[in-house]
């Protein structure tokens, strides 16, 4: 029988009470309540770990980066515990046929109840098969993904590589990228999309204990991306967003605006119409992320991010107070609103000055 993540939490000499611990941080991670800490424990107590195959095509490897360096859960909890990491050609000891063997062992063994993960895309500019593109084991990446995703409970696409196409698929794509969703004959196994490039750690490591926990795929969005982390836009939970609101922008780089920490999006910011969690979760265990860091949104994790470009060009027709208003006349609006508003004020003072005038009289 298959340990469970907390057989070998025991067996590395780990506490009761860091294990809750931990299950409290992953539920909040999650965004969850801290009611389903004693589920996710549960979970963690009783089922066997789910074997995951990951798979590489054309990409550059920054989701696996972004991945190992979850701080909740960690990615070592992730990979050694939680998981049965049986395949990945870029971090796995193994070499050679014995390691090529694994995948058709993992596909027989646990048919229908191992994760595909699958990291970049294939290029089928070469034909049905992908041609000789990202070779291994004498298998290019569109074999191996059809032969994995065949019998997979189901697929995780890491990054925009994987779920959009990414820069792969940028006009005018000569390699015939493909999104993992596009790929013909991929099968019926249900896709998860965690687009980003990368995508946030956190993000990805509680995609994985949310089907450890509850046996089932996250609630997805209608482009298929867990509503968890995709429902709202960066801009809804910018700390900056109080300065958009009172038209207080950047108008050039290092100018007394940015000093100020002022709203970047007159530099290019695609916060406005971008759906991710970096300004909840940020990155690097919580630290920072690019509009904290003082450089715009270039909306990385949306469909055709690379084709549309543009990174520094502002984003026209975004409104704020009401429908009429945009960016730029609240800017001025603002700034009227309070020049009339000092007019009325000294209007009003010198009514009453003269009014008591006349009574000292």
């Amino acid at each position: 029988m298959t340990e469970t993540f907390y057989d070998v939490m025991r067996r590395q000499g780990i506490t009761r009470r860091s294990f809750l611990k931990f299950c409290s941080l992953t539920a909040a991670a999650m965004g969850l309540s801290p009611a389903f800490a004693g589920k996710i424990a549960h979970a963690m107590e009783t089922k066997p770990r789910i074997p995951v195959l990951w798979l590489h095509g054309l990409e550059c490897t920054c989701c696996s980066e972004s991945f190992i360096r979850s701080a909740h859960p960690l990615a070592k909890d992730v990979i050694l515990s939680m998981i049965s990491l049986d395949y990945d050609s870029v971090i796995m000891a193994a070499a050679g046929h014995e390691a090529e063997a694994i995948v058709d062992e993992t596909i027989q063994k646990h048919k229908g109840k191992y994760i595909l993960a699958c990291e970049g895309n294939p290029g089928l500019d070469e034909g049905a098969t992908g041609g000789m593109s990202c070779i291994v084991g004498g298998k290019p990446y569109t074999e191996q993904l059809r032969r994995a995703a065949k019998d997979a409970m189901a697929i995780i696409s890491w990054g925009s590589c994987a779920s959009w196409g990414c820069v792969q698929a940028a006009k005018p794509n000569p390699t015939g990228a493909t999104p993992i969703h596009k790929v013909p004959d991929i099968g019926n196994a249900p896709i998860i999309k965690v687009p980003g490039c990368p995508p946030i750690a956190e993000v990805m490591t509680a995609v994985v204990t949310y089907l450890l926990t509850f046996e089932r795929l996250p609630s997805l969005d209608r482009q298929g991306r867990p509503k968890m982390f995709y429902s709202q836009r960066i801009h809804d939970k910018c700390y900056r967003r109080g300065h958009f609101d009172a038209g207080q922008f950047v108008e050039k780089w290092d100018d007394e605006g940015a000093r100020q920490g002022y709203c970047l999006y007159k530099m290019g910011c695609k916060g406005p119409t971008t759906y991710n969690a970096c300004s909840t979760i940020r990155w690097n265990g919580g630290l920072s992320f690019p509009i904290q860091a003082g450089h715009p949104c270039i909306g990385c994790s949306e469909d055709g991010f690379w084709d549309k470009g543009g990174f520094y060009n502002r984003l026209s027709g975004i409104n704020q107070f009401g429908i009429e208003s945009t960016a730029d006349e609240v800017g001025m609006g603002a700034a009227a609103v309070v020049g009339g508003a000092v007019a009325v004020h000294a209007a009003v003072s010198a009514l009453k000055r003269t009014q008591q005038k006349g009574e000292q009289e």
